[in-house]
């Protein structure tokens, strides 16, 4: 049989895409409070064999007008417009051993959504990232992101200049260039061979009109993995400079030359629409829909400080039965497990472009669409049928829904859990043996259908162990 050759190669029809142009690199950036101004993870990289730096990147960034109309099915046709100066940042961690480099980088759209810039891609799949050996690479693409780490420390970010997010796709673009041409500076010699874009939430529709328009025109990214997006995509373009709005629904391009990955929690298909835009799987194209899980969750407060140790797994089995509740949100948020599902995914990605294996093909959430308004439906303990499933539905101790949750703002992306009443704890699980015997299958089997990875298998099997329930 002949070896496996890396996707691109693989591909028909591949593009013809030009590159994007290459950026001035700066750095690595030092001076005024001493670190970069980012909520990411806050345990000690060097603890786990990596480091941090940071970068400015500086070029004219273009922005893009639509040539033909902008339609749901994603085959947008646009051009170059108006072209502007910009200034901004981008955070890498990586190795510090050259050898541990695994030769992909992940090039994160960090997320602007708070008003500041976050990496919630970090925060969930960083387990998986570190102990294979990426490097990760945050941007600060949007103006919101850029602007508030610059009134966060403006000695360090004097430098930093957004000209509007109409410019953040191409800003984005030289980003993920500046990691390919730039290497010797970016990621202090190692030589990446795969590049690949992330990105969650309002990221996730930015790149979502990324991948429909801009990847056509520029061949950066070798393949994308779209966390959380909604039914619609962001702008292509907005003031100060031209409206040009996306469709009500968008649905990805069907002529992709690069492998997409879409992930998505409860919340997205129904509070967010996703459901309008829901696609069948294609050889460039899957979808997984996450069962009991929502946009954002408990791992949000849990992750930040997982050093990969395996201690996160008990908490995060524990939080199942006392979640958290943010403030100003009514009742307790969502603890499923979607972070091990993105860590797969992370994996499936990666192994997706550079061996041509694609990621499994997962069963779609069930939902009923016979009433006035779609409904999941549920099993007798109140959890989603269908999806993937993780053992905190399968073998449930709480009912976990992205719906639900009230309270101010964003509280509705949270979701919530149940913790079930200690008597249905007893009947479900009468000895402990018996609630570890039926986690473990459970995790062993989503093990073994791809959506599990080896190590987080490991590590929700000890909490388990480790745990009181049962009995």
């Amino acid at each position: 049989m002949a070896a496996l050759l890396p996707l691109p190669l693989l591909l028909t029809g591949a593009s013809q895409a030009a590159a994007a142009p290459s950026p001035s690199v700066t750095g690595p950036v030092t001076g005024g409070n001493g670190a970069a101004v980012l909520q990411g993870t806050t345990f000690d990289l060097a603890s786990v064999g990596y480091t941090q730096a940071e970068f400015f990147l500086s070029a004219n960034a273009t922005s893009y007008v639509p040539t033909a109309p902008l339609d749901s099915d994603g085959r947008w046709q646009v051009t170059p417009a108006t072209t502007a100066p910009y200034t901004t940042r981008i955070v890498v961690n990586r190795p510090a051993d050259p050898a541990r480099f695994n030769g992909t980088v992940v090039v994160e759209w960090l997320n602007v959504t708070g008003g500041r810039d976050v990496a919630p891609e970090w925060i969930y799949s960083h387990n998986e990232l570190i102990r294979e050996g990426y490097a990760w690479v945050g941007v600060s693409a949007q103006a919101v992101g850029a602007n508030a780490t610059k009134a966060a420390d403006p000695v360090r970010y004097a430098d930093l200049s957004h000209p509007g997010d109409s410019y953040s796709y191409d800003i984005y673009s030289q980003a993920g260039q500046a990691v390919r041409d730039s290497a010797a500076t970016v990621l202090d010699g190692l030589s990446p061979r795969t590049v690949l874009a992330d990105g969650e939430s309002q990221s996730a529709f930015r790149l979502t009109t990324y991948i429909n328009a801009i990847h056509p025109l520029v061949s950066v990214y070798d393949g994308f993995l779209v966390h959380s997006r909604r039914d619609t995509a962001a702008p292509l373009s907005q003031a100060p400079q031209e409206d040009i709005p996306t469709p009500a629904v968008v649905r990805f391009r069907t002529d992709l030359d690069a492998p997409v990955l879409t992930v998505q929690a409860e919340n997205d298909l129904l509070s967010l629409g996703s459901l309008a835009a829901r696609q069948d799987d294609t050889p460039r194209l899957r979808l997984w829909e996450v069962a009991g899980t929502s946009h954002g969750d408990a791992y949000l407060l849990i992750g930040p400080g997982d050093d990969g140790s395996g201690t996160a797994g008990l908490q995060g089995l524990n939080a199942l039965l006392d979640p958290p509740t943010l403030t100003g949100c009514d009742t307790p948020m969502n603890a499923g497990q979607a972070h091990y599902v993105l860590d797969t995914a992370q994996y499936a990605l990666n192994r997706w472009v550079t061996t041509g294996i694609p990621p499994a093909r997962a069963p779609r959430l069930q939902v009923d669409s016979s009433g006035s308004a779609p409904a999941f439906v549920l099993d007798a303990h109140g959890n989603v049928q269908g999806g993937v499933r993780t053992p905190s539905v399968d073998v449930p101790v709480a009912t976990l829904s992205g719906l639900g949750q009230s309270g101010e703002s964003y509280c509705f992306l949270f979701g919530t859990t149940t913790p079930f009443a200690a008597e249905k704890l007893t009947a479900l699980y009468p000895s402990h043996a018996a609630f570890v015997a039926k986690w473990s299958a459970s995790t062993a089997k989503g093990a073994a259908q791809g959506f599990i990875r080896p190590a987080d298998a490991a590590e929700l099997m000890q909490a388990a162990a480790n745990s009181a329930i049962g009995g």
